[in-house]
């Protein structure tokens, strides 16, 4: 029998755990990351408990400023984190302990490392999720000063990849600027759901000490406390769902990288990179790649399978806490890394585009967008739309066998196709007028983008003020 190492745990152990467990099971190498919530956690429950009565008044204070000392250790890099205390709490409460003496003993009165690894993994997904709101301000308000630039700016707006009609590229642009508004609204209700305090709950069955979670709740800035204590301390739902928010930014954040990749290739030309987001080949000189916006794209992978891994982590366990819980964390760290760093890569890419208005232009002329406005136009002539939608697919037709646009037919040309066709047809066929005669609401008319573009920074205001 090895000689035993003493741990916060182990008064029923004669034996050491085997270095081979220490080094399996550990989690102190990434865990340590939650240091600051684990603290913050730990001085409202040392509060709490002298407020209740549990331990002296005496015995909090001194655990509070033992807490701050360790912070400052860890702030400046002179604590030393230990495997063999195996997590961030007792590493912290090892060292709290070797500070403050006996009153280190009494911090975990009343609490299980199970309700305050659950504490403190919702304080820090709560966290982490206001930065990501800030983040995807950022670009929204990146996405808006584009849009306002690009108000009278046209260009092929595409179905099926295929050009279909012309829209503003404010249109275009504020569509994404959309998306993540809806995006940050759900991160928001999101965190309803995170900022509940599992405080209390102990193990499983609760504490029998007379505790206040309510008033622990209220200084972690936590808006309810749990419900039922083995739910508490087995609930990952918050982690799940906010990984599943964060799989659906970078879906929306791997469309527009998808859409600058398209054109920014020189045979649409419709967006040259910012050198600074940009990189060259190591062969070709020419070469101007937009790795930014490939890396965005691909690193969407990884944060839906830390989505897969977290449902997979959850999907079988018994009540209540189980050590595979001690896989939570480190998806949600790697998927917090990447859709933070996307979310700040993407605004710098956007705000730093050049946008080639003259290139949309030429491509409108490629895609007969107009052929729609033609058959509209037809039918408000009292055509039958059905009718309409031929006449101008003939139009499309000779338009194509000539390889010019639209508008570049002759008047006798749509008259021999559709009658009903007069002179003024060449005004509803003009681009710009297509886009301006969209004034219904969402649409891409001027009208209707002033709009748009004023509720984005009313949104903003609320959100950055």
């Amino acid at each position: 029998m090895s000689k035993k190492l003493d741990k916060l745990w182990g008064g029923r152990f004669s034996e050491s755990t085997h270095r081979l467990m220490e080094e399996f099971s550990e989690s102190v190498s990434y865990d340590r990351a939650l240091y600051e919530q684990d603290i913050r956690g730990s001085m409202a429950h040392a509060r709490m408990l002298a407020d209740q009565g549990v331990i002296p008044a005496e015995d909090a204070k001194a655990i509070c400023r033992g807490l701050e000392q360790v912070k400052q250790e860890i702030e400046a890099g002179e604590f030393v984190w230990k495997t063999e205390f195996e997590d961030v709490h007792m590493n912290i409460e090892s060292r709290l302990t070797e500070i403050v003496g006996e009153a280190g003993k009494k911090l975990h009165t009343g609490r299980s490392r199970n309700d305050q690894v659950a504490l403190d993994f919702r304080l820090y997904v709560a966290d982490r999720l206001e930065n990501w709101r800030k983040a995807i301000a950022a670009l929204v308000s990146a996405l808006a000063d584009q849009a306002e630039l690009h108000r009278k700016t046209i260009l092929p707006g595409c179905t099926h990849f295929q050009p279909a009609q012309p829209v503003a590229l404010a249109h275009h642009l504020l569509a994404y600027a959309t998306m993540l508004m809806r995006d940050e609204e759900r991160i928001t209700d999101c965190l309803k759901r995170v900022r509940v305090s599992p405080l209390g709950a102990a193990a499983l069955a609760g504490t029998t000490y007379p505790i206040d979670p309510e008033r622990s709740a209220k200084e972690l800035n936590l808006h309810e406390t749990f419900a039922n204590s083995m739910d508490a301390v087995s609930d990952r739902d918050f982690a799940v769902e906010a990984v599943f928010c964060g799989s659906l930014v970078m879906a929306h954040l791997s469309r527009l990288a998808e859409e600058i990749i398209i054109w920014a290739n020189p045979n649409f030309g419709f967006v040259k990179l910012p050198d600074a987001f940009a990189t060259g080949s190591s062969i070709m000189p020419q070469k101007k790649n937009p790795d930014s916006a490939e890396l965005v794209r691909g690193k969407t992978g990884r944060v839906y399978g830390a989505l897969m891994s977290l449902l997979t982590v959850v999907k079988g366990l018994p009540m209540a806490y189980n050590r595979d819980l001690q896989e939570d964390k480190e998806p949600f760290f790697d998927a917090d890394s990447t859709v933070s760093g996307s979310l700040g890569i993407m605004a710098g890419l956007v705000s730093e585009l050049d946008f080639q208005a003259d290139a949309m232009l030429k491509a409108l002329d490629k895609g007969f967008v107009n052929a729609t406005e033609l058959a509209d136009y037809l039918a408000a002539r009292g055509v039958p739309f059905r009718e309409a939608h031929h006449a101008s697919g003939r139009a499309v037709a000779l338009a194509e066998s000539k390889g010019c646009g639209l508008e570049a037919l002759s008047l006798e040309e749509l008259q021999a196709i559709a009658p009903a066709v007069e002179p003024d047809v060449y005004e509803v066929l003009d681009y710009a007028n297509c886009v301006a005669r969209r004034k219904a609401p969402g649409g891409t008319g001027p009208d209707s983008v002033a709009l748009q573009l004023g509720e984005v920074e009313k949104w903003l205001f609320i959100r950055t003020t």
